[in-house]
């Protein structure tokens, strides 16, 4: 009898093997896929984000961020992205600038900044203009080609445009991983090195969990049903004017899933302006609510 594994493309899941400091190596050896830095950064890999094992159904859906501080001061946020939602590079392009504006408090010197990077997978295309599934974004001179400066990068990795055949890296490794379903792909990519022989093995415990499995589950419909909502809003849209369609779908959004309304507002990518205005509609409503 075959064995059955979760998906590691869930935020659950995925949280689970990669966010879990005792799955460290683990997260190196993916790092290692996909950045090029020193190799004296990964000496020691500390997991920033205390949330991390907060493992609920009604977790932020959509977007999983795990941060990491490297041993020199490196920030690199990890994003998964089932979904497309709207203005996503724009929202990259937000939450890595953010990691350098948390760096420094009034007073202090711009010449503490660390370098910052994204990490940004997505089962889905992101990236039109070309056919690699791995692109790097930094900041560059588009005439003469130089560099301004290596303080921020954005790394986006396109599960959709992975080749069927092995290319020969790493990455490709990696990324297989997660799109896997069977049981024999699983045990194909347990065979390329000890570090994905482990993150299978984990993933085959986390299986058998009848836990986990259900909230995998729990999770996976909740996730259907917010995406129907951000559909339903640009839908709805169409007849009703969009702001209008969109303002009602988040408000259902903060009701139901319990989400602050600035996640809300971000995953429908509705404008900040209407803030003040939904706010005042949830108080009207009785809706409790996180700002």
């Amino acid at each position: 009898m075959s064995k059955e594994y979760l998906s590691p493309k869930s935020d659950l899941i995925f949280k689970m093997i990669f966010g879990d400091e005792k799955n460290v190596d683990i997260l190196t050896a993916f790092l290692k896929s996909v950045l090029n830095i020193s190799i004296d950064e990964y000496q020691e890999l500390k997991i920033v984000d205390p949330h991390l094992k907060l493992y609920t159904p009604n977790d932020k859906l959509g977007v999983l961020d795990i941060k990491i501080i490297t041993k020199n001061g490196i920030s690199i946020d990890i994003e998964i992205q089932i979904v497309n939602v709207p203005q996503m590079r724009e929202r990259i392009v937000f939450y890595t600038s953010k990691m350098i504006t948390e760096q420094i408090s009034k007073g202090e010197s711009y010449a503490n900044i660390k370098k910052v990077i994204s990490i940004v997978i997505t089962d889905y295309t992101l990236i039109k203009e070309n056919s690699d599934y791995h692109n790097t974004y930094r900041l560059y001179d588009k005439t003469t080609g130089s560099e301004f400066t290596d303080v921020l990068e954005i790394n986006t990795l396109e599960l959709s445009k992975l080749p069927q055949n092995e290319d020969k890296s790493e990455l490709w490794n990696w990324l297989t991983f997660l799109k896997s379903k069977k049981e024999e792909e699983f045990e194909m990519i347990a065979q390329k090195s000890p570090e994905l022989n482990k993150e299978v093995c984990v993933l085959a415990q986390l299986s058998q969990d009848e836990k986990t499995k259900l909230l995998a589950e729990e999770q996976e419909k909740a996730q259907k049903d917010y995406n129907a909502c951000i559909k339903g809003a640009y839908d709805s849209g169409i007849e009703k004017g969009i702001e209008k369609g969109i303002i009602t779908t988040l408000i259902k959004l903060v009701g139901k899933y319990g989400i602050s309304v600035k996640s809300a507002m971000e995953d429908v990518g509705l404008d900040e302006k209407y803030k003040e205005e939904i706010i005042n509609e949830l108080q009207n409503r009785g809706i409790k609510y996180i700002e």
